[in-house]
């Protein structure tokens, strides 16, 4: 579309709705990344088209707007300019939020303001909704004194403005005057789209009804019916004709969230109704059950990262697995004494990662999310809580033992690959040839019971059969880390349960490998270990231990500390680096082993040499009336 000699392009929009154009104001403005114009689609016309474009200054900020409303500017632009610098609600501080519901109060609170400037309005206050609820008390404030305009405006909106019905994505404003003495009664009804957003056509009034009623085929999520006295004019109306009644509806709870306490597990629509001239005799309201579970979310690419790689990671373990036992089982029994205590270790490693990934992969997600009964009632008086909202049902499902073992195995990962570490410092590091006769249990009582005693500890301590949450977390089976606002807690036990001690673990890994590889990488003329085949040996020795060490698990330290795109960044690389972790370990102690290659040849070599054998059979039919004979060939296996 053109607009002051300017093309803007617009993506398709639902009628009712503002769009906002693909063109952006440059950086340096106070307007920067802002859609540099909005339309809205209107059907006003046929077939519905986009009304004439309106250009945001760049350079204009909300302030410059609520300082300019008292003056002789044009309020429909400054709507329009409100309108465009909220657009993108995510980037909005506190302080914006304010000054935005003040500008649209104003304009809201205005009788002589044209209608497309309500329109823009209330869309500013559509997407102050999809802000952040925050405690700044200018805010509150701010949006308090909004929700008092909408009411107000929703009675009287059909006696200013020839358009008695203002819907945009996350509020609807209502608004119609009928005779009492002529009806039975008014609902207004919400019906259920497939984006969830409010649309005009799917906001129906009806002004005379005798009962609540649905259409056939439609889902209402919302519905509220104002049955009046018969006769209506018995002496109570102030004024005899008519009636006015107005609705607001709210996609959430945003400008009504208590003080006490943030709700975390529902979505919230409010929905309110004001009636002027005629107390009704009776109020129904009815809402589509709502799911009281928090809607988790996650990056599509990660989940798809670590189905794959912890795939692959359960094939290359397998295969390593397999291959070091029946390898063990060809060396004579010296070679067994020499090699046993490193093959105890990398086969119990193996095994606690794999028994890891197959618990994860098939109990970590929580299939019942229960958020307790939802019929309590609220105490007005004094702003309790819903018992709904605290309540936790008792764990009656395997998640909480899911977390254990996954707490359990994971651990016992990385203690076995810390005694791999060890012992292999004790032989290189000290020139041994054997290790001490007690090592072999003593790195068994290490590597299970420790690992085996601090899951018992968390699980004893933590939890509880009435309240699992203290214990594991609610979206998947996990230990529990955040409070009930959604921050970290040190004082949950994944903290202190895991982050801690497998934060331990890592530094002293890191250390073995520090000796490992100033061991191994020293250099020695004599023996030409300084050339690049012997550095390259050096390095794959160093880069393996790291590998079976997990030393890339402290991305994920890195991954709790960062935000926005380094976050994401971090993220990738530590999924990726994680969920291969038993890929690498196959390839790094498997798969370059002379064994296991001479193996796979030798395995190829007899399935390339199978000859599959055939038998021919011969038989003569003879036909009587040609007097010839044909031969046929029957080939068997």
């Amino acid at each position: 579309m053109i607009a002051n000699n300017r093309v803007f392009n617009f993506p398709q929009t639902p009628i009712g709705w503002y769009a906002y154009s693909k063109e952006i104001c440059p950086p340096g403005t106070s307007g920067a990344g802002k859609p540099q114009a909005s339309t809205r689609c209107s059907n006003r016309n046929t077939p519905p088209s986009f009304q004439e474009p309106r250009e945001l200054q760049c350079g204009q900020t909300l302030t410059d707007i609520q300082q300019n409303l008292n003056g002789s500017a044009d309020l429909e632009t400054l709507a329009a300019s409100a309108q465009m610098l909220t657009s993108q609600p995510e980037n909005l501080t506190a302080e914006e939020v304010t000054t935005a519901a003040q500008i649209a109060d104003t304009l809201l609170s205005s009788e002589n303001v044209s209608q497309s400037v309500r329109e823009a309005a209330v869309a500013t206050v559509s997407q102050i909704l999809n802000t952040n609820p925050s405690d700044n008390i200018q805010e509150n404030n701010a949006t308090l004194r909004l929700t008092q305009t909408l009411s107000s405006l929703s009675v009287n909106l059909s006696l200013i403005s020839n358009d008695s019905k203002l819907v945009q994505p996350n509020i609807v404003v209502q608004s119609a005057q009928i005779s009492a003495a002529d009806t039975q009664g008014v609902q207004f009804t919400a019906l259920s789209g497939t984006s969830g957003s409010f649309v005009a056509d799917r906001i129906q009034l009806d002004t005379n009804t005798s009962a609540i009623a649905v259409e056939t085929g439609f889902v209402a999520d919302a519905v509220v019916y104002l049955q009046f006295p018969p006769g209506g004019s018995a002496g109570r109306l102030q004024t005899p004709s008519n009636v006015s009644v107005g609705f607001v509806l709210y996609q959430n709870d945003h400008f009504f969230h208590s003080r006490r306490y943030r709700r975390r597990r529902a979505s919230v629509r409010v929905l309110s109704a004001n009636v002027s001239g005629l107390e009704p005799q009776q109020v129904q309201m009815l809402f589509r059950p709502m799911s009281f579970r928090e809607n988790y979310k996650y990056v599509e690419a990660l989940d798809v990262i670590s189905i794959v790689g912890l795939s692959f990671s359960i094939l290359g373990l397998v295969v390593t697995i397999i291959h070091h036992i029946t390898d063990n089982f060809k060396r004579n029994s010296g070679d067994w004494k020499n090699y046993r205590n490193s093959q105890l270790a990398l086969q119990s490693t193996c095994f606690s990662l794999l028994a890891f990934i197959i618990t994860f992969l098939s109990g970590v997600t929580n299939r019942r999310q229960d958020a307790g009964d939802d019929d309590a009632l609220l105490d007005t008086e004094t702003n309790g809580v819903l018992d709904s909202d605290e309540h936790v049902a008792a764990d009656s499902g395997p998640c909480s033992g899911v977390t254990a073992l996954l707490h359990f195995f994971l651990l016992a990962t990385f203690m076995w690959n810390s005694m791999y570490a060890t012992q292999l410092v004790l032989l290189v590091r000290k020139m041994r040839q054997n290790l001490p006769p007690y090592w072999t249990k003593l790195s068994t009582t290490i590597g299970w019971g420790v690992p085996a005693v601090v899951m018992a500890i968390t699980l004893g301590i933590t939890y509880r059969v009435d309240d699992p949450l203290g214990y594991r977390q609610e979206e998947f089976c996990w230990l529990a880390a955040l409070d009930k606002s959604k921050d970290f807690d040190f004082g949950k036990p994944m903290f202190w349960g895991f982050l801690l001690p497998i934060g331990l673990i890592l530094i002293y890994n890191i250390v073995l490998l520090v000796l490992v590889s100033q061991t191994t990488c020293r250099t020695d003329p004599a023996l030409k270990s300084s050339n690049p085949r012997s550095v390259w040996r050096n390095f794959l020795i160093s880069f393996s231990l790291a590998v079976l060490l997990g030393l890339s698990w402290t991305l994920g330290y890195l991954v709790l500390v960062t935000t926005g795109y380094a976050h994401l960044v971090l993220s990738i690389l530590f999924c990726l680096c994680t969920t291969t972790q038993g890929l690498q370990i196959f390839v790094l102690f498997t798969a370059r082993k002379p064994s296991f290659r001479a193996g796979v040849l030798q395995l190829v070599q007899t399935i390339s040499s199978v000859n599959i054998q055939l038998r021919e059979f011969s038989y003569n039919l003879l036909r009587e009336w040609t007097h010839s004979t044909e031969s046929y060939r029957e080939l068997t296996v």
